[in-house]
């Protein structure tokens, strides 16, 4: 659900969130919306130093992912271990997806640097 914050639904920022949330950490939200793929990697890489990139996933990290060649990147979700990753994905609702699968969209891992 675009926009998605809440228990009535979420989108993959939103499902970050609550992740996040449940780990202890708290992450900024972005009212930006999913369609405006453009700005969303504009704000993803500007928000780079914000985050520490990981040289492998680790339980709970972020997982940023391009949908469209042209762009930083679009997309996100969390890494739960064993190659997959939770994600909240316009055709499928939220999911759980194989690195694997994803790998040559998979930009990097990141964690909130502390």
């Amino acid at each position: 659900m675009d926009g998605g914050r809440d228990k009535n639904g979420m989108d993959c920022w939103g499902l970050v969130r609550e992740c996040f949330k449940r780990q202890g950490i708290a992450v900024k939200d972005y009212g930006i919306s999913a369609a405006e793929e453009l700005k969303i990697s504009e704000q993803m890489k500007k928000e780079r130093p914000y985050w520490e990139k990981l040289d492998e996933p680790r339980d709970g990290c972020l997982v940023l992912i391009r949908t469209e060649p042209k762009l930083w990147a679009n997309h996100v979700g969390i890494y739960i271990g064993n190659g997959r990753f939770i994600h909240a994905y316009l055709m499928a609702g939220v999911c759980v997806s194989t690195i694997k699968r994803w790998k040559s969209h998979i930009v990097g891992y990141y964690y909130p640097r502390k």
